[in-house]
């Protein structure tokens, strides 16, 4: 996970990069006194950085004077994503799972008490708008992917409750596990099984069944892979008892 510097420490190429990551957040462009409030530094300072970040290509200005990201930071960006082993590997499993159950497809990994998105894939009829976006999002306790992941992580009781480390756990929903008791429980479970599922515990109304994904190891998991739907079209009991398929595609074995 990403080191968070306080904005009033910021001073050269952590100010630049800060003033970078704010322009990411705001895909209308902002302007020069609001990103000087944004990253608490003098609106100078902050011309200065913007200049630096246009000339590499990396911000751009559009005709109200706002600031975007350039297109070589768009460019680089996707570049990379596209030509990740993981994500190269992952397009074909994702493709089967949506034209097999007409729902979301996604392939996420860990990252602190969070998953992150790296792919996601739609089905071409019948897609709903979920809160998973590709780059970002999720606390990892409350959703498949991030428990399969923590159930190889966290072994014992002891490193449950060390990775919540006296954190408050999110519950988005009513459903959403609240306690380390109630975490370990859920991931011994997970191990049994070999699987997680998503009761309606990230979002109201959605479930998904995820296993873990073996894209760059035969041993660690390189990330999770999920089916996500709506649950009165794609019942949970639905996904778990077509697991067996679930987990053939995602390792591979039931591609087209």
């Amino acid at each position: 996970m990403s080191e968070q510097i306080p904005a009033d420490k910021l001073v050269g190429s952590d100010r630049v990069l800060a003033v970078l990551a704010e322009l990411a957040r705001h895909p209308d462009g902002i302007g020069l006194e609001e990103m000087a409030r944004a990253v608490s530094s003098p609106k100078p300072t902050v011309h200065r950085a913007l200049a630096a970040l246009r000339r590499a290509g990396l911000a751009a200005q559009h005709g109200h004077g706002r600031y975007v990201l350039g297109d070589e930071f768009l460019r680089m960006a996707f570049a990379h994503h596209e030509a990740r082993p993981d994500h190269v590997r992952v397009t074909p499993v994702l493709k089967a799972l949506c034209e097999r159950y007409g729902e979301t497809a996604h392939y996420a990994v860990l990252d602190g008490p969070c998953v992150v998105y790296r792919s996601k894939l739609d089905p071409a009829a019948g897609a709903v708008r979920l809160t998973s976006v590709v780059g970002g999002r999720n606390p990892a306790h409350c959703t498949a992917v991030g428990k399969v992941l923590l159930a190889d992580a966290l072994r014992t009781r002891e490193a449950v409750r060390a990775w919540v480390d006296g954190r408050t756990l999110e519950r988005p929903t009513e459903r959403s596990i609240g306690t380390v008791e109630e975490l370990h429980a859920e991931l011994v479970r997970i191990r049994e099984q070999g699987y997680a599922a998503d009761d309606q515990e990230n979002e109201p109304g959605v479930n998904c069944v995820a296993v873990a994904a073996y894209l760059t190891s035969p041993t660690v998991p390189s990330g999770a892979i999920s089916v996500s739907g709506l649950a009165y079209r794609t019942p949970l009991s639905k996904l778990v008892g077509d697991l067996p398929a679930i987990r053939a595609i995602a390792s591979g074995e039931e591609l087209p």
